[in-house]
Order: C-alpha cells, then structure tokens, then sequence
C-alpha cells in the first residue's frame, strides 16, 4: 500500500487533544479535539479537517494531502484559523509507505526572512499523530502543536 492509500485507510471520525505549544505565554495549552479523515477524487488525495480550542476560543483547520508516484514527492495545502488566518500554506516533502507525511513550507515574519513549518503526519490502525514544528530561519525547530487521535467508536 502506498503512503496517500494508507492515510485514506484513516476516513473517518477521530477524537483526542491537541497540544499547543503557546508562543505567546510559553507553556503548553491542551484541548479537545476532533479529527475528520476523508479520501477525496478516488484516493489521489486525503483531506484532514479538524477542531481545537485556544483559551476557550473555538478554533478549526484543513489539510488537503496528496502523493506523486511519478516523482515521489508528497504535497499539502493547510489552512488554520489561528496559525494562519487567512492565509493558506502550500507544503511539499515525503510519504511514507507506513503512511507518514513529513512536509514543510514557509511563511513570512515580521522584520525579517521567512520562517518554516514543518507537519508530520503518522498514521496507524487506530491512532493518528499531527505533529507541527515551527522552523527558525537557520533550521532550528522547535514543536508547536502535538495532535493525538484515536477512532470515535
């Protein structure tokens, strides 16, 4: 099975905590969170959309994933109404073939070069991981969000 066929193997319903590695107060933040896994366009693509909060304030985000076989590489286009407001972040790296995608992209900081991000998404039969670090621009990284999942029964 390839990497995008294993992360659509994941449609469905999820429930967990996301943990917020808070920038602004410096310590972590958790919440409840839910996780929707859908397969979209025959399995070419696997879309993520899920909720959090951030001091009781409801928050939400996308993933849309996709896999080249041609070439291997692996795409993602994110969306999240705290970390990016209104602004989308295109993401390219590798898919494994147990599932995990480990993409990065950019974004502009104020004063200065861009900073990256990095998400890493690791699939398993009943769990499923969101991890996103924030990447200074000599390639320190640093975590910022930790998601765990497990099936809503």
């Amino acid at each position: 099975m390839s990497g995008i066929e294993t992360l659509a193997a994941c449609a469905g319903e999820w429930g967990g905590t996301n943990r917020l590695h808070d920038p602004h107060t410096g310590a972590p933040e958790d919440s409840t969170s839910t996780l929707t896994v859908a397969s979209m366009l025959g399995g070419r693509f696997v879309r993520l959309e899920y909720t959090w909060t951030w001091q009781g304030e409801p928050q939400e985000g996308a993933f849309l994933v996709g896999y080249a076989p041609k070439t291997g590489r692996a795409s993602a286009y994110w969306v999240d109404s705290w970390h990016n407001g209104h602004a989308g972040m295109t993401c390219a790296g590798t898919a494994d073939l147990d599932g995990t995608f480990d993409v990065r992209g950019t974004y502009p900081a104020p004063a200065g070069p861009d900073w990256g991000w990095r998400t890493v998404l690791r699939p398993g039969s009943d769990w499923l991981t969101v991890l996103m670090y924030n990447v200074t621009p000599d390639g320190a990284e640093e975590i910022a969000v930790e998601a765990t999942y497990t099936r809503a029964s």
